[in-house]
């Protein structure tokens, strides 16, 4: 089925926008036909923001958390706990576990394992997370990577390279969500449940 013609510009714009996640053709055409049609101002503020993020947004030398200084606000800020330290796959993590008041240190891994993608321990920092664990403050490492299997892929091998350092290593507890009904629930979720459950 042939599309319709468009500019070289459209066309361009289209295709830029099918790479973020879950864009595909169709949704990058609506979606470029909208700001053209509808909200250019719109589409001119969104593209002065992306393009000032990019120049202005780096990675934590510390956490590897998005950061506009070398040191985030997290990191820099002297009452949070040093002896806990929450292990993310992504900086977008950090905001969420933020709004349940956790009051420790992040660090970010920016993925997961995953060898057919060609993400390794390197890719995802763990050098230097091992050297920040060596340092001998850190009693406590969270493991809040999701629960996919690439994520608990990359947990255990977190959590292998703790037990070197004898590093206590913790992970998120998994189950039935507040609300849920069993009825309701898939079999890993509910097995994930009886393994994590805890005496009252």
């Amino acid at each position: 089925m042939s599309s319709a013609p468009v500019t070289d510009s459209l066309g361009r714009l289209i295709d830029a926008l099918q790479c973020l996640p879950g864009v595909g053709r169709k949704t990058a055409q609506r979606i470029s036909y909208h700001l053209l049609e509808r909200n250019r101002d719109g589409a001119g503020r969104l593209a002065e923001s992306l393009r000032e993020a990019i120049e202005r947004i780096d990675n934590c030398q510390c956490c590897r958390g998005f950061s506009e200084t070398p040191v985030c606000r997290l990191c820099d800020d002297p009452s949070r706990d040093d002896s806990l330290l929450c292990v993310v796959e992504s900086p977008v993590d950090i905001q969420i576990i933020e709004e349940i008041g956790y009051r420790g240190r992040y660090f970010v891994l920016m993925g997961r394992l995953s060898p057919l993608d060609g993400i390794g321990p390197e890719e995802l920092g763990i050098e230097l997370l091992s050297a920040r664990v060596a340092g001998g403050t850190i009693q406590e490492v969270i493991l809040a990577t999701n629960p996919t299997v690439e994520g608990e892929a990359t947990a255990n091998f977190i959590h292998e390279l703790l037990k070197k350092r004898q590093v206590r290593a913790t992970r998120l507890a998994q189950g039935i969500p507040i609300g849920g009904e069993l009825e309701y629930l898939d079999g890993n979720t509910l097995a994930c449940a009886f393994n994590s459950r805890r005496v009252l």
